[in-house]
């Protein structure tokens, strides 16, 4: 439900509009000065400020600036007809609208329908902007028996709210699918948002997680919502789940049994409506019986389970995905080359595939990137030819992420040159650390 504060010193107009808000479902509450205001605002979480612009401690385009201080609520500013002005300027100082007195009720709800709108599509854009860096690009048309059973079952599990576990290989394709799910479900309207869990240090966990309060920690200098609490309504999707840290495990299980959390520093409860998708590389029983992962939080996220093919399980879908991923370059190969794409043993899966077949488009001068690709040596296996002991992209953008940050020495700093999020910088630093341990002797 969207929640709704209002600052009118008017306590008969205030009453007023809790009383008709209400009825419209919205969670309304009231303060008559700009002092309440930030106290209110800086303990609790609100959708919506309703804000006159003069109160009695405070007026005029600083009140809006201090309310985006400590609050992400749109603000609707209310003014008299004298005020249009400094409306106006409140505009530009970061409030969404404005709304002059006497107003209609049917105006101010419309407006803040549009106005909570906006705010989803932000907060879903967080991760949309990410997903669109990373290339989520795919296509569902297969030709594998096995790979249509594993789309209808999402089909059939997209209609329910009940949680799921994706298992797979590394590079089959699992946010994909969680995000396809999303999509097919009757959440598809709110925020499919994505907690990589190998690149958020253990410390940060939670409260990236859950969000926090303001004087929480060192450098909690505002209230923060959490990925749980903007997913509000949508899909939380866990990504390599089984390395989520132990010490969250239990307060995870506890959100996913009763839909409540607490900010870090908070005691008060918060709910949120959330479903959730789970990714996972590795045998989460086997980890349970380790000692390393609960058991009853596998059984809650696993209630239902979607099996990913390897793609040397579905090669009749390669000359599909390859021609897909070559006509956003206007590219093709030719029959024999073909034939050795479907051959080749794809170890890294569709993102394997994809990776290859971006670099050999982007070196191939012509239409045809055959000579980019691989050859066939007499008595030998299919190999690479020119890119023999070269770094894939995946390399090349870790290391190139760990050069950043010798230079910068600023997480912050090299998440902006790129173009992306911390988490983002977090992940690729890991990847280089693993990559390079599995290649020592």
């Amino acid at each position: 439900m969207v929640s709704l504060l209002i600052v009118e010193d008017d306590a008969s107009l205030r009453d007023a509009l809790i009383k008709a808000l209400s009825k419209s479902n919205y969670i309304c509450r009231g303060v008559g000065t700009f002092k309440e205001a930030l106290t209110v605002l800086t303990n609790e979480s609100y959708d919506i400020v309703l804000l006159d612009l003069k109160l009695p401690d405070a007026e005029g385009v600083q009140v809006v600036k201090r309310v985006k201080e400590v609050s992400d609520a749109k603000i609707i500013v209310i003014t008299g007809y004298g005020d249009v002005k400094t409306a106006v300027e409140s505009i530009k100082a970061g409030a969404y609208d404005f709304i002059q007195k006497p107003f209609n009720l049917d105006i101010l709800e419309a407006d803040i329908k549009r106005a909570m709108k906006e705010k989803l599509t932000e907060e879903e854009n967080l991760t949309l902007k990410e997903l669109i860096r990373k290339g989520m690009d795919y296509t569902f048309e297969t030709r594998s028996p096995k790979f249509a059973q594993i789309l209808s079952l999402c089909e059939r599990y997209a209609k329910t709210d009940t949680n799921i576990l994706i298992v797979g290989e590394t590079g089959t394709g699992k946010e994909v699918l969680a995000r396809y799910i999303h999509e097919l479900s009757n959440r598809r309207e709110k925020p499919f948002l994505v907690v990589e869990c190998t690149s958020i240090p253990p410390e940060l966990f939670e409260s990236e997680l859950f969000g926090y309060e303001k004087g929480a920690f060192t450098g909690a200098s505002h209230k923060k919502k959490g990925l749980v609490e903007m997913a509000k309504g949508g899909t939380l999707f866990l990504d390599e789940v089984g390395d989520l840290p132990q010490h969250i495990q239990p307060k995870l299980l506890r959100f996913i049994e009763t839909k409540r959390f607490r900010r870090v520093g908070s005691v008060k409860e918060e709910f949120a409506d959330v479903r959730i998708i789970s990714a996972t590389n590795k045998n989460l029983k086997a980890l349970c019986e380790k000692g390393l992962f609960r058991e009853d939080l596998y059984y809650r996220l696993g209630i239902l389970e979607i099996r990913l093919l390897p793609l040397r399980d579905r090669r009749e879908d390669i000359p599909i995905l390859v021609n897909f991923f070559l006509s956003k370059w206007n590219k093709r190969v030719s029959t024999k080359a073909m034939e050795m794409l479907k051959n080749y043993p794809w170890k890294g899966n569709i993102r394997e595939l994809k990776n290859l077949l971006e670099r050999a488009c982007i070196l191939a001068e012509g239409d045809l990137v055959d000579d980019y690709l691989f050859v066939s040596r007499e008595n030998g296996p299919v190999e690479k030819e020119l890119f023999e002991g070269m770094p894939d992209l995946e390399l090349l953008e870790a290391r190139y992420t760990a050069y950043l940050l010798r230079l910068l020495k600023d997480v912050n700093k090299v998440a902006e040159v790129l173009g992306c999020s911390k988490r983002t910088v977090y992940r690729k630093l890991r990847v280089l650390k693993e990559r390079e341990l599995n290649d020592k002797p």
